[in-house]
């Protein structure tokens, strides 16, 4: 099957592949050998915020500090 580039660099999947995968709203991509992979993934809310508290790179302590803060009566 053929899935056309648009000038904007979007491409329209068939429908009769993407179905084969199942309902999901991403893609994880990667050239490999001259190839696009798009592969299936299911993105969960949990791990969105763990990933974002790695990239923050927070601790225990850095926690407890937040949570006193916002505690504090004003």
């Amino acid at each position: 099957m053929l899935a056309k580039m648009t000038s904007k660099n979007q491409l329209t999947l068939p429908k009769a592949l993407t179905a084969q995968v199942g309902a999901t709203e991403y893609f994880d991509v990667e050239a490999r050998n001259g190839q696009l992979v798009l592969t299936p993934v299911r993105i969960q809310r949990g791990d969105a915020v763990r990933a974002k508290l790695a990239e923050l790179d927070l601790n225990e302590s850095d926690i407890a500090d937040a949570i006193t803060w916002a505690r504090r009566s004003k």
